[in-house]
């Protein structure tokens, strides 16, 4: 059975065993999910997003948050990696229900089952879309050739499609430009630098692109330097920050189903059950409030998305804001996961030592903490003097 088969949209079990059992040796190995991407593909996993006409499931953003929940309560890393893939899809979503066409081609990719990847990510660029260190040369005929460094490129072995953007300076302003290379255009490198603590397995390598030509056919947006609220900035943002907040809150459900495995399983001193120990009881009673809370702020957010109701400014405080207390909440639910399991958790082998690895990538997605507060504030007392 397929995922487009499927008239409930779920994510078969048997397919999520699998994906669970392997998640240790990516890890271990540091190698790409290159089995779950197989599978996933097979099932139909990079056209959740595509319309029913095109050969899609048809899921907005409320739907695929939901499976990506799923997909990282059995491995996070492939849940974060080919998420990306997921939020191009639903950027294109988001921009064809506000009245644009110029992501379409996002659309039939995913229908063909090209895998999406985002090359936006830059070396000390805080700004991330609003302004970009890379290069981006017009060749007269509408197209560019883009130079530059890219950081926490996802995907980096298996992408078909890399989306890339840069700022053209050829002009009386600047302007950033944004498209989409192929694979087979050549002129991208990938560095075999993804050694990290945690999310192993997506392998975000740093890219480089030396001199990459995209012609006029995949230049999709042209747009000022700086904050705008252009159809593009905000179907890329709102989906970046929801799914990636999806996969934490799958994490942090995750370590919860764990740790109360782990006190139901065990007996005190005393012979008493650990689940029956008060503390126990209200540390994962308080546990299971915090995850609930991220997830209904989640799923809140994404359906507003979805129904492309007018929430006007506040649209950008509630993204950032509800990213980042999802990435602590998780944080501190898998930290409180680990000391109720006990000592056995404390094994580099065990799930919730690797799930402890894992959330720690949270915080350096964009929004970081830093930078929502700082979108809070503004919101909220006006720019600095």
């Amino acid at each position: 059975m397929t995922l487009v088969d499927d008239p409930g949209w779920t994510l078969p079990e048997d397919l999520l065993e699998r994906i669970a059992a392997r998640a240790p040796r990516y890890d271990a190995e540091n190698t790409f999910c290159t089995e779950d991407l197989d599978e996933l593909r097979a099932a139909g996993w990079l056209r959740i997003g595509v319309p029913v006409e095109q050969g899609g499931a048809g899921l907005g953003l409320a739907a695929t948050s939901s499976l990506q929940r799923r997909l990282a309560r059995a491995a996070p890393a492939t849940a974060l990696g080919l998420g990306m893939h997921q939020v191009w899809v639903q950027a294109a979503r988001a921009v064809t229900a506000r009245g644009g066409s110029f992501l379409q081609t996002v659309t039939d990719h995913a229908a063909d089952d090209h895998l999406l990847a985002f090359g936006v990510s830059e070396p000390g660029n805080d700004a991330v879309l609003f302004d970009s260190s890379t290069t981006a040369e017009p060749d007269g005929d509408g197209g560019y050739r883009f130079t530059g460094t890219k950081v926490s490129t996802s995907l980096a072995p298996a992408w078909d499609v890399l989306s890339v953007f840069g700022k053209d300076t050829s002009g009386p302003e600047p302007r950033l430009v944004h498209g989409f290379v192929l694979r087979s255009d050549g002129d991208v490198e990938h560095l075999d630098d993804w050694d990290t603590l945690g999310m192993r397995a997506t392998q975000s390598r740093t890219t480089l692109l030396h001199g990459v030509h995209v012609p006029a056919s995949r230049i999709v947006r042209v747009l000022p330097v700086g904050p705008t609220q252009d159809p593009l900035v905000f179907g890329v943002f709102a989906a970046f920050e929801l799914l990636v907040a999806s996969v934490y809150v799958g994490i942090a459900e995750r370590a919860l189903e764990l740790a109360v495995a782990a006190v139901s399983g065990r007996q005190g001193r005393d012979g008493v059950p650990r689940s029956q120990d008060p503390d126990v009881r209200r540390a994962v009673a308080d546990l299971r409030g915090a995850v609930d809370a991220v997830t209904l702020q989640v799923s809140s957010l994404a359906r507003s998305v979805d129904d492309a109701d007018d929430l006007g400014a506040r649209w950008f405080p509630l993204l950032v804001g509800t990213k980042a207390r999802t990435v602590d909440t998780a944080q501190h639910v898998v930290d409180e996961a680990l000391r109720l399991a006990g000592g056995s958790a404390f094994r580099a082998s065990s799930e919730l030592a690797r799930l402890t690895r894992d959330v720690r990538a949270g915080q350096y997605h964009p929004s970081t903490r830093d930078s929502a507060a700082r979108t809070i504030a503004a919101a909220e007392l006006g720019p600095l003097a």
